[in-house]
């Protein structure tokens, strides 16, 4: 529901426009208000997480983020919605942080944890694509406003439910890591930063705002590096990233994702405005990639994961996205979905079903029980991180080579198959650059071993 509440309001964009009166330029900010907070606080709500307990802060965010969407959905006025979109980002920031660290510490052996993670990584990889689907259907069959409303019964039903079923965790404390100079100073650089990214495409790269936005960004991300390697109680121990499996894991995803979450929306506009697709049969076109990430999520890798190790299935993994990101690169303006689009969507599918649950493995791989939510965090952050910036350049191309082609005399549909053409094969080459890294830092470690096991018992008696 939190994933797909970044994507589920695209195709709404237009219905929203008209009812609400938004001007071109604020309407991007229907969208970017929810991922600008949603990317800022996932450090900081992960660390919450280890200190005063992951279910409380799970509950706690989920609650904010259902109250939100009840006030997106009944917003008269752009204000309105933009500022409950931003608290809805928040809520969102708060529920996800916690949830991977919370699968790790209730599913400590390996088979276990394998599944369980299969299953996360199943849930949020097809949030974005169900979201275009129950986007469409739902704008189209009723209003926008219930894109919004459709969160608040499955928010109420999932509080209720966690507050049942999760078991307490009493957390290390505040008093073991309340860094709130650190807080500020890593809330601050990832707000600033997505904030940034979103921004060129209003902007460019090379303006003066970007320029001197993206400098503060990074002035303050190394302020916070400075202070973590001297604060008694960090809030983001800078020990986790010793692990070579992990410090690669974290790499690998932001590459990852910057070339494949950029295909969800380029291949939208490719079968709306080249192709024709309305907004129902958008959704349907893409819904194969999550067929296919399901199959393999669910079923095939976790049993590969706990045999082989991630590692091994991670290369393959990489290799097939970057394959039919590049066959997505030669679609032509007259197109047949069944020729030309759905054999490049079902590599993509079945390579980021394996990927995602082996980089979510190696991401976790050294974090023990304390330190869960915060490494649950920043592997969050590093794929809003992709995502955005992915978003960011990818679409700054593709219209940059658009408006080209037009100038050069191509027609509308041979420009704006050129520009999405250009943009899957720069994707495609992101997560090819990512196999580099995948190959020679990550370790073959034997799947069986992981460090967080070494506490066990404490995870098991919380599963209990």
């Amino acid at each position: 529901m939190v994933i797909l509440d970044g994507t589920i309001v695209n195709v709404a964009l237009p219905s929203i426009q008209h009812n609400l009166g938004f001007s071109s330029s604020s309407l991007a900010w229907v969208v970017n208000a929810y991922l600008v907070p949603f990317g800022g606080l996932l450090l900081l709500a992960g660390r919450l997480g280890d200190l005063i307990g992951r279910k409380r802060v799970f509950v706690t965010g989920l609650g904010l983020f259902t109250a939100a969407s009840l006030l997106c959905g009944v917003s008269q006025d752009p204000a309105m919605l933009l500022a409950s979109r931003f608290v809805q980002g928040i809520g969102g920031a708060v529920t996800s942080a916690v949830t991977l660290g919370m699968v790790v510490t209730l599913f400590p052996q390996p088979k276990e944890r394998a599944k369980a993670i299969g299953v996360y990584s199943f849930v949020q990889s097809t949030g974005g694509s169900l979201g275009l689907l129950a986007g469409g259907a739902l704008t189209q069959t009723i209003s926008w406003h219930w894109i919004f409303f459709v969160n608040v019964p499955i928010g109420i039903t999932a509080v209720l439910a966690a507050w049942r079923v999760l078991t307490p965790e009493q957390g290390a404390g505040l008093g073991k890591g309340t860094d709130v100079m650190g807080a500020l100073l890593v809330t601050s650089t990832l707000m600033l930063g997505v904030y940034t990214i979103v921004e060129t495409t209003e902007h460019g790269w090379t303006s003066a705002h970007t320029l001197s936005f993206g400098t503060a960004a990074l002035a303050l991300l190394l302020a916070f590096v400075a202070r973590q390697a001297k604060a008694p109680h960090p809030l983001l121990p800078l020990r986790v990233f010793r692990s070579r499996n992990v410090s690669g894991a974290m790499g690998i995803q932001a590459l990852m994702v910057a070339g494949m979450f950029s295909f969800q929306f380029l291949c939208v506009l490719y079968l709306q405005k080249v192709l024709g697709f309305d907004e129902m049969h958008t959704g349907l076109g893409i819904f194969p990639v999550s067929v296919a990430i399901g199959a393999l999520s669910l079923g095939l890798s976790p049993k590969l994961i706990a045999r082989f190790g991630p590692r091994a299935v991670l290369l393959p993994g990489l290799s097939l996205i970057a394959a039919g990101l590049a066959a997505l690169g030669r679609v032509p303006a007259s197109g047949s979905y069944a020729v030309d689009i759905l054999p490049a969507l079902l590599p993509l599918g079945i390579g980021f079903g394996l990927a995602m649950p082996a980089l979510a493995t190696l991401a976790m791989s050294a974090a023990t029980p304390k330190d869960s939510g915060i490494a649950s965090g920043m592997f969050n952050t590093m794929q809003q991180i992709g995502a955005a910036f992915g978003l960011a350049v990818l679409s700054t191309l593709a219209n940059a080579h658009t408006d080209a082609l037009l100038a050069g005399g191509a027609g509308t549909a041979s420009a704006l198959t050129g520009g999405y053409q250009l943009a899957f094969r720069i994707g495609a080459c992101l997560v090819a650059a990512a196999l580099l890294p995948a190959a020679a830092l990550l370790r073959s470690s034997a799947p069986a071993q992981h460090p967080a096991i070494k506490e066990a018992p404490v995870a098991e008696n919380a599963a209990h």
